[in-house]
């Protein structure tokens, strides 16, 4: 893409933008690159890099809902509210929590994605207006590690899904000769759900907003399937409903309740990052402030409740709690049924895998090193990556998955978040030079392509986020009294730390040291 030359200058309501040579800037205040603005053969572009064209830009709000509809419903998100059940709560204290944070992670998801429809360009270039040209592979890099981690965890729960259902159409399956401990047709369908991942995300974003589109009603259609067969084998729900908190709401709750809260924002602060990835495509401000605002708190809370729901009805039927949904699933005998439940696994689980944890990772090794990584070739690293770290180590026990792995990501991408709305909304009032982002030597090329400030603060508010991290002894692996005893009571608040911190020092920081010309801030 280079751009659609601005010649008649006319906006998508056929009214005449204004701008300098470089770029246009359409009456609804998006902007757009002239032809040539982007120097041929920048080793910081490419054609995944560029601004998307305002003819691309048409993303509308269900387009965004239906992201975010067929991101939330999967089977790590129905299994949140069991992960806090576990620690003590009741169904209404661990509904409270999630919908709690995702009203409150929603906030920096509109900051950032603000910058995508306006400019058209995705989360790394986005980070290089405060970091640097060169300085922004850091956070595309702590971004790309933890997306691949999580494309390794949901492909493996989603090949444990077809492995646990297919034994159940097909005897014996489960019985298999093991590898490395597991069966080995548990492997192979971990390879195979891989594969066709990969599959699908190679042919692009057009296809991803596709396949969004009927993906998400279908996974919405599923997961009311499971709870109106539940409750017919239950003939109402059961007991769990009525099971008091083993927390109350007293002292015992709150200790509990913190690191919860700040582990369930981490579960989607990866995306207050790079939501610029999707938001270059809308169509508008109006397009993703609505369509993220409808899709993600209102469907994470409305799967909290299904999921508490039907597993009410599991403890009526089976006489204990059955958490995972492919479990449950698998105890009923009917193939159609069984069949069903494959294809709704299979489908919600590719759905927020390729958008949430495939997009991101691409286009962030695209920023490494332009030339030689597309957005084709970085999807394919991060799947390889994906299977490096193997995913089926994070995800053993509450503790590792919500305290260990959340808890550390979301202490530290919300470090970067706090820089990223600092410079964008505080700094710079939301205006970008959109051509110097490209550019050697330009307005955001500060020291040799770094912005110090930006690294300085992000140093500082992650010390303070993650520096205390701690597990309960022999859980975890951490300290018990911290990796910096003195920081370990600030862990708990690791997301809403690293935030406030980072965002507080990147403005004094760039108050009181301005970057010199080129690079001051206008």
């Amino acid at each position: 893409m280079t751009g659609t030359a601005p010649t008649a200058a006319q906006g998508p309501q056929d009214v005449p933008g204004t701008g300098t040579a470089e770029e246009v800037t359409y009456p609804d205040g998006r902007v757009e690159l002239a032809e040539g603005a982007i120097p041929e053969g920048s080793r910081f572009a490419n054609s995944d890099l560029h601004p998307v064209p305002m003819v691309k830009r048409h993303w509308t709000t269900y387009n965004f809902a239906a992201i975010w509809i067929g991101m939330a419903h999967n089977i790590p998100s129905w299994m949140l509210a069991s992960g806090l059940i576990a620690f003590g709560m009741d169904w209404k204290q661990a509904v409270f929590t999630i919908a709690l944070a995702n009203v409150i992670v929603l906030l920096p998801m509109l900051l950032t994605g603000h910058a995508g429809p306006k400019y058209g360009i995705p989360f790394p270039v986005f980070a290089r207006a405060s970091f640097g040209l060169r300085g922004a592979n850091l956070p595309a890099m702590i971004r790309a590690a933890v997306a691949c981690c999580w494309f390794g965890i949901q492909t493996w729960i989603g090949g444990q899904g077809i492995f646990v259902l297919l034994g159940k159409i097909f005897g014996g399956w489960t019985e298999a000769a093991k590898i490395g401990g597991e069966p080995w047709t548990l492997w192979l369908c971990f390879v195979l759900f891989w594969a066709l991942e990969l599959a699908i995300i190679y042919r692009g974003m057009e296809t991803l907003r596709r396949f969004e589109n009927w993906a998400a009603p279908f996974v919405l259609v599923g997961a009311f399937v499971l709870l109106a067969w539940i409750a017919f084998k239950a003939g109402g729900f059961g007991p769990l409903l009525d099971e008091p908190s083993k927390l109350g709401w007293g002292p015992e709750f709150w200790p509990v309740f913190f690191p919860a809260l700040m582990g369930m924002i981490a579960f989607w602060s990866t995306l207050s990052l790079n939501i610029p990835d999707f938001t270059r495509f809308g169509a508008g401000q109006r397009a993703q402030v609505w369509g993220q605002s409808l899709g993600l708190p209102t469907t994470m809370t409305l799967f909290a409740l299904l999921s508490v729901f039907v597993t009410s009805g599991s403890q009526a039927v089976y006489g204990a709690s059955v958490w995972d949904p492919v479990e449950l699933a698998g105890k009923t005998d009917n193939v159609f049924g069984l069949l069903f439940a494959l294809v709704t696994v299979l489908i919600a689980t590719i759905s927020v895998n390729l958008a949430a944890n495939v997009v991101s990772p691409a286009y962030d090794l695209a920023n490494l090193a332009p030339r030689f990584i597309n957005f084709r070739t970085g999807a394919l690293i991060t799947g390889v990556i994906g299977v490096v770290i193997m995913p089926w180590k994070l995800t053993e026990t509450p503790e590792l998955y919500i305290y260990t792995w959340l808890g550390t990501v979301g202490g530290l991408l919300g470090t970067v978040a706090g820089i990223l709305i600092a410079d964008y909304w505080i700094v710079r009032r939301t205006r970008l030079q959109l051509a110097e982002l490209y550019r050697v030597g330009g307005a955001y090329w500060y020291s040799s392509g770094w912005n110090w400030r930006a690294v300085a603060a992000f140093t500082v508010g992650g010390l303070l986020a993650v520096g205390g991290s701690y597990s309960a002894k022999g859980k975890g692996p951490y300290p018990a009294d911290g990796l910096i005893p003195f920081l370990q009571p600030l862990a708990d608040y690791g997301w809403a730390i690293g935030v406030t911190s980072s965002l507080l020092l990147y403005v004094l920081l760039m108050k009181a040291a301005p970057p010199k010309a080129p690079g001051t801030v206008r």
